[in-house]
């Protein structure tokens, strides 16, 4: 009886490290997964998830630079590690995945990840 339950505390211990190694990179791609647009984001409640794909145009200050689509343009905060390692410019297209922050005068994207070359299917 005693080896059953070791079975069971290693076979558990398995799939709960298989579980904590999936691979990072892993999204879902189906209905309800779509992106946004820039002009669609600026109507959006505050905390709202959000994706958002075109280009990072211009460096505003800090952490806040303009992203512009084909809709029109919004400003996003990018906090440094979220860049994570990436080089990005004007020309690149990315996704930027974050939540809407509305203030009482401002709306801007808070960034969660971005993701260069991104293509659309």
């Amino acid at each position: 009886m005693k080896t059953t339950r070791w079975q069971y505390a290693g076979f558990l211990a398995l799939a709960l490290t298989l579980g904590l190694v999936a691979p990072a990179g892993a999204e879902f791609v189906g209905p309800g997964s779509s992106t946004s647009t820039a002009r669609e984001a600026l109507n959006m409640r505050d905390d709202t998830p959000v994706s958002l794909v075109g280009n990072i145009v211009q460096r505003i200050g800090g952490d806040t630079y303009l992203f512009r689509d084909q809709t029109g343009s919004i400003n996003v905060d990018i906090d440094a590690v979220k860049w994570d390692g990436q080089k990005i410019g004007p020309d690149d297209k990315v996704r930027i995945d974050g939540e809407v922050d509305r203030d009482w005068m401002s709306v801007e994207i808070d960034v969660d990840r971005i993701t260069k070359d991104w293509k659309r299917e």
